[in-house]
C-alpha cells in the first residue's frame, strides 16, 4: 500500500528517533535501516525538504530530527517522500463519470481510512509501544550495545 521509498523514510525516521542524543551519519543510518546508501541519501533529502530532518555537514556531522517524535506522524513521513494518492476523479477520464463510480469510490474510501490511521500514529507511539520489539533493532544487539555502554536494559 505504501511505496518502498515511504518504507525507507519511516525506517530512517524511526532510527533517528532512537538516537536523539547524537547525530547519525548516513552510513550508520544505511547500515541500521538496511536501506541502500545512495537511495537513503535521496530519502533524507526529501525528509529535509519537508522539514522533518536536518543535516549537519563536516566531521562529526550527520542527521537529526527537527521535530519531536510526538509531532511526527506516519502520515507526515509518507507525505514527505511519496504521498498516498487519493482518487478525486475518474481514473479512466470517462466524461459520463461526474462522480466516482462505486469501485473507485470504495477504493478511495479505503485510501481515506489508511490516511486517517497513519495520521493518528506518531513516531513516539511506535517507540513507546508495549511490543517488546524495538523498531529497526535486534533485541540481542540492543542489549549488547546497552550493556557495553553501561546502560540498564529491560
Amino acid at each position: 500500500m505504501i511505496s518502498k521509498t515511504a518504507e525507507y523514510a519511516l525506517r530512517a525516521i524511526a532510527c533517528l528517533a532512537t538516537q536523539q542524543s547524537h547525530l547519525a551519519s548516513a552510513d550508520c543510518l544505511a547500515e541500521k535501516t538496511k536501506v541502500p546508501r545512495r537511495y537513503l541519501n535521496r530519502v533524507l533529502q526529501d525528509l529535509a525538504g519537508a522539514g522533518l530532518v536536518r543535516s549537519r555537514p563536516g566531521p562529526g556531522g550527520g542527521y537529526e530530527l527537527l521535530a519531536s517524535t510526538a509531532e511526527i506522524t506516519i502520515l507526515k513521513v509518507i507525505d514527505a517522500v511519496s504521498p498516498l494518492e487519493r482518487i478525486r476523479s475518474c481514473p479512466l477520464g470517462l466524461p459520463s463519470h461526474q462522480q466516482l463510480c462505486p469501485l473507485h469510490a470504495e477504493l478511495d474510501k479505503a485510501y481515506a481510512a489508511t490516511e486517517a490511521a497513519f495520521r493518528d500514529v506518531t513516531i513516539e507511539q511506535l517507540l513507546n509501544s508495549a511490543n517488546p520489539s524495538i523498531p529497526l533493532c535486534d533485541l540481542g544487539t540492543a542489549k549488547a550495545e546497552a550493556s557495553a555502554e553501561g546502560a540498564p536494559v529491560s
